[in-house]
């Protein structure tokens, strides 16, 4: 089954960086063959169009360690991408713990640009979720845009809300997050997204996320029951995708 990539755009500071390992404190400045600098509204669409996606995942890692939602970033990599690809639509992980902090932050873009909401699909990743959060989208209007992230680090679960062990509340779109792995050129966690296919329900579409180095690894991700899988690094270095154009 042919495995879709999907470009990841890790935000801090209102800047662009380069995700290692997971290790949030060392991230430097994106550098990339696709573009010049690290701002998101230059980097994002430039992602797109090597991935020839129309999906781009953000992970707002200033709202992941605790700090406020990037908005002003957020609202200008939106408007870029209005003017660029009107149909893209922003996979977007900002560490919310329950479903008030997320609409807070919908309401908030909307407030700055009316209608921005609409373009976003999100990502409730089970490191930062509290305790309820995941059995309250089942019933909720957000749910069948959202998708829930499963985080683990060096064969640990980053889950205080159990999500991992709960499968028949997880949605229909899945990411299989193995951060160690980011960036880290070590190739694919496939045998974590074996252990959460087994799991799932037919038909649950699964991202992968972390170490695909090449067109190789993107295929045997593919052969595993992956439909997706989250690039930042093979991009950026030109080891996937599409090159800038001259």
């Amino acid at each position: 089954m042919p495995c879709a990539l999907i470009p990841v755009l890790d935000l801090l500071g209102g800047q662009v960086v380069r995700a290692v390992r997971g290790d949030r404190a060392r991230y430097q400045p994106i550098r990339s063959v696709l573009c010049e600098g690290a701002r998101p509204e230059v980097v994002g669409p430039a992602l797109l169009v090597a991935a020839d996606s129309d999906r781009l995942y953000v992970a707002d890692l200033d709202a992941l360690t605790g700090q406020a939602v990037q908005l002003d970033a957020l609202a200008g990599l939106l408007w870029s991408l209005r003017r660029d690809r009107p149909t893209a639509r922003l996979w977007l992980d900002a560490g919310w713990p329950d479903l008030v902090a997320l609409r807070d932050t919908l309401a908030r873009l909307d407030a700055i640009g009316p209608g921005m909401a609409e373009a976003i699909d999100p990502v409730l990743a089970s490191e930062a979720l509290w305790p309820g959060a995941l059995g309250a989208l089942q019933d909720d209007p957000l749910a069948p845009r959202a998708l829930l992230s499963l985080d683990r680090r060096d064969g640990h679960r980053l889950d205080r809300a159990g999500c991992w062990d709960r499968p028949a509340s997880w949605p229909a779109q899945l990411i299989v997050m193995t951060l160690e792995r980011v960036g880290a050129d070590a190739g694919p966690d496939l045998a974590t997204l074996a252990e959460v296919a087994a799991r799932a329900a037919p038909g649950t579409r699964l991202i992968g996320a972390g170490g695909v180095r090449d067109q190789t690894d993107l295929h045997a991700a593919g052969a595993a029951g992956a439909s997706a899988w989250l690039v930042a690094s093979a991009l950026h270095d030109g080891r996937l995708g599409r090159p800038r154009s001259a």
